[in-house]
């Protein structure tokens, strides 16, 4: 046997089918043949496993370009070698385009259907190598890769490549799901300090006393439960690399702190007696316009410049369009093999409304789409959050219309129809959603503000806002 390749052979005429399968036999592979694409199909679905299908354009029934599309749904880099007759030369051009891997017309000699069969089998072997660069990638991805394809965003890796091997301190901005977190980690990763640590702290995920804790740690008893000592970020981070997410959100009282470690590298924790001396990167990213801030007098001047002695500006993904089917390719790549599944889509069809959605949550609500849509399979409806600007259809119909629909339908569907707590629990997630929503929009989304008119704590708001999959 020729390393255990097994092909299947598809033709429904019998005499070229027992040729094939002769020469092939002869050659020394495992041969299986049918007589049809639907016999195919099934042995495909059943899981039988095969190096390379020949297959023939024209059969009854199925065609061969009609099993192809079909296989293709069940395995994307199948090599499949076409067999057509003299003047086919229109079908041929189709189905190379639908993914064959090559084609033979009939009548051929035995030295061209191996040569054919080597050629497949080499494309099959380069698909598998670019299958695992492409999971090297996404690992590397993690270690701060760019995955992009618009001059702006390479404008931002060549500012990354050329920072990255300096120790200033870097400030990100960019609307909210724009992909400022990557960038940090590129810089990380590119530069001296790779093999040290990177530690990331938002500062809009905690109030003021827990955040002053969480970046600068405290001593045994600072207060109620302090139980024992804990190293705070900064401590972790020391000769590496700390992010400061959001860094818009912190508090005054917070900033002279965070200043005194810009500029002498020292700091005390809470209920400390001595200083702690630290040599830490600083690398800090928001969504919001920082100079405004500090005309309000909710941002420090002098911290506003220690940090920004480099400023990288990530644009939002509608003022970089090249990247959208890009981004959209790649997840759904990503998604499928990560969740064993193979969903496809119309490009015609799709990509337009990918190109005219405006994208307010930018490469974050991108990718969240992709993978509902490969973990649901439903194309419609993606095209349908699309074309309603974020919302399904049957969402955006007044309330009294999907009454009515449901009066008129009943249950006609029972699949349609949930427990009633479950119901109850979707129903009051979206009242809740819609609550916070406005309280959140009301204060400007000041999150403190928000809570206190929720009239629930900081933190409850916080885990709220998680479970409702609620995002500026």
């Amino acid at each position: 046997m020729r390393e255990n390749i097994r092909i299947l052979v598809v033709d429904d005429d019998e005499s070229i089918r027992r040729y094939i399968v002769k020469l092939l036999t002869q050659g020394g592979y495992d041969v299986y043949a049918v007589s049809s694409g639907k016999d195919a199909l099934r042995e495909l679905r059943a899981g039988q496993e095969y190096s390379l299908i020949i297959l023939d354009i024209l059969m009854p029934d199925m065609d061969g370009l009609e099993t192809l599309n079909e296989v293709r749904k069940i395995s994307k880099d199948m090599p499949i070698l076409m067999l057509s007759a003299l003047g086919q030369t229109n079908i041929i051009v189709k189905a190379m385009k639908a993914g064959a891997t090559d084609y033979l017309v009939k009548p051929f000699e035995e030295e061209e259907l191996d040569l054919a069969i080597t050629k497949s089998l080499e494309k099959r072997k380069l698909l598998s190598e670019i299958s695992n660069l492409r999971k090297q990638l996404r690992v590397d991805e993690l270690k701060g890769e760019f995955i992009y394809n618009s001059a702006k965003m390479q404008k931002v890796k060549d500012l990354v490549d050329q920072v990255a091997e300096t120790d200033v301190s870097v400030l990100i901005e960019g609307d909210s799901g724009t992909g400022k977190e990557l960038v940090a980690r590129a810089l990380h990763h590119k530069s001296r300090l790779r093999d040290k640590p990177f530690v990331k702290v938002n500062c809009a995920a905690l109030p003021h006393d827990l955040l002053e804790s969480e970046l600068f740690g405290y001593e045994r008893g600072a207060f109620t439960g302090a139980y024992r000592s804990k190293p705070g970020k900064f401590e972790l981070a020391n000769n590496g690399t700390i992010f400061l997410d959001e860094i818009g959100e912190m508090d005054l009282a917070i900033q002279s702190k965070l200043l005194q470690v810009l500029q002498e590298g020292t700091f005390s924790r809470l209920g400390g007696k001595q200083d702690v001396q630290v040599s830490v990167r600083v690398i800090a990213a928001t969504n919001r316009d920082l100079k405004k801030a500090i005309e309000q007098g909710t941002f420090r001047e002098d911290i506003y410049y220690r940090l920004n002695v480099v400023s990288i500006t990530i644009p939002p993904l509608t003022d970089r369009t090249e990247d959208i089917t890009y981004l959209f390719e790649y997840f759904l790549d990503t998604y499928n093999e990560k969740y064993g599944k193979n969903i496809q889509v119309n490009k015609e069809g799709v990509y337009p409304l990918l190109m005219s959605y405006a994208w307010p949550g930018n490469v974050r609500e991108l990718k969240n789409q992709v993978k509902r849509l490969v973990i649901l399979g439903n194309v419609d409806e993606l095209s349908q959050y699309l074309k309603g600007g974020g919302t399904p259809a049957a969402e955006k119909r007044p309330q009294e219309t999907r009454d009515r629909d449901l009066d008129m339908t009943g249950a006609s569907d029972p699949a349609e129809i949930v427990p009633l707590k479950l119901a109850a629990k979707e129903a009051t997630l979206k009242a809740e959603r819609d609550m916070i929503l406005r309280a959140l929009r009301g204060t400007n989304w000041n999150k403190k503000k928000a809570a206190n008119l929720l009239q629930v704590s900081y933190k409850a708001l916080l885990y709220k806002i998680k479970e409702c999959g609620i995002e500026k």
